[in-house]
C-alpha cells in the first residue's frame, strides 16, 4: 500500500490577508487601500535574502528585474516564503514600516505574497508614497485644563485602529484618554492623551499613533497627542470628559524597547 500524502493545512487568515480582501472587493475605494497599507506597515514580514545575514546591520535581500522596476521580495510569514522559493531560503524578519524607509533610500519596489493570493506589486514610487506617508509624526501639545471637552461621536474606524495600534504598546504608557479639543480660534479636533509614559517611549507612540491614523481610511482624520503624569491635574480632567483606553500589560520577562525600533539596516 502506498500512503496517501495528507492535504497541506490552510493558511491562518491573517490581518493583511483580510485588508487585501477588503481592498480588492472594492478597488475603487480610496479609503480601504489606505487601510490595506496601514496593515503593511504594522506586520512583520519576511524579506528574501540573497545570502544569510552576517549581522543585523547588513543584509542583502534578492533583488529582481521587473518591468516595474528593482523589486525585492517579502512574505507574511516563513511558510509562504517557502512555499514561493521551493526550498528554506535565507531570510530577514522586520516591520513593514522598517522595510519601506529602508527600499525607498535605495529606489527599490516590493513584492508581497508573490505566488498567492494575496499577491501584490508595488514599484519603487508606491513604495516612496508609502515611506513619506509613514515618516512624518505628530507635534504633541502642551495644554491647559479647560481646553478639554468630551470627545463626542468617535468614527469607528478610528477606534478600530487605534485600538490596534495600541494593543502592540504594553508597558509603554500606564493608560491614554480620547477628549475633546477647543483651540485659542474656536476650532475643534480630538486629543489623545498618554498618562505616565516610560522614559524615552514618547517617539515610539507618537509615531504608532500618527501611523494608525493616517492609515485608517477616514478623509478628516485629525488627532493632536500630549503626554502627561497621571499625578497631575490634566489627568484628573481626562477621567471626568475623556474616554478611558487601557494599555496592555508588558508580557513578562521581556524588555520592551523604548527608542524608536524603525531605524533601518544598511543594504548590501
Amino acid at each position: 500500500m502506498t500512503a496517501e500524502t495528507p492535504p497541506a493545512a490552510p493558511q491562518p487568515v491573517s490581518p493583511l490577508d483580510r485588508a487585501h480582501a477588503a481592498m480588492t472587493a472594492a478597488p475603487e475605494d480610496p479609503a480601504l487601500r489606505l487601510v490595506y497599507y496601514g496593515r503593511l506597515a504594522a506586520t512583520e514580514l519576511v524579506l528574501l535574502l540573497d545570502r544569510e545575514a552576517e549581522d543585523d546591520d547588513l543584509i542583502a535581500p534578492s533583488v529582481f528585474d521587473l518591468e516595474e522596476g528593482r523589486v525585492v521580495l517579502a512574505f507574511a510569514d516563513e511558510g509562504r516564503l517557502t512555499d514561493f522559493t521551493g526550498a528554506p531560503s535565507p531570510y530577514a524578519a522586520m516591520p513593514g514600516r522598517r522595510l519601506a524607509e529602508m527600499l525607498t533610500a535605495e529606489g527599490l519596489g516590493l513584492g508581497i505574497d508573490l505566488g498567492g493570493e494575496t499577491a501584490e506589486l508595488l514599484p519603487p514610487e508606491a513604495v516612496a508614497w508609502w515611506a513619506e506617508m509613514l515618516a512624518a509624526t505628530p507635534e504633541t501639545l502642551d495644554l491647559v485644563p479647560e481646553a478639554l471637552t468630551p470627545p463626542g461621536d468617535l468614527p469607528a474606524p478610528l477606534l478600530t485602529a487605534l485600538d490596534t495600534c495600541l494593543a502592540g504598546m504594553g508597558g509603554l504608557a500606564a493608560r491614554a484618554w480620547l477628549a475633546g479639543l477647543r483651540h485659542p480660534d474656536g476650532a475643534t479636533s480630538l486629543l489623545l492623551a498618554f498618562l505616565d509614559p516610560a522614559e524615552g517611549a514618547e517617539p515610539a507612540l507618537a509615531r504608532a499613533v500618527s501611523e494608525a491614523v493616517r492609515f485608517s481610511g477616514l478623509e478628516t482624520a485629525a488627532l493632536d497627542l500630549a503626554f502627561f503624569p497621571a499625578s497631575g491635574p490634566m489627568a484628573a480632567h481626562l477621567a471626568r470628559l475623556g474616554l478611558r483606553i487601557d494599555l496592555p500589560a508588558p508580557e513578562p520577562m521581556t524588555e520592551t524597547p523604548l527608542a524608536d525600533p524603525d531605524a533601518p539596516p544598511r543594504l548590501r
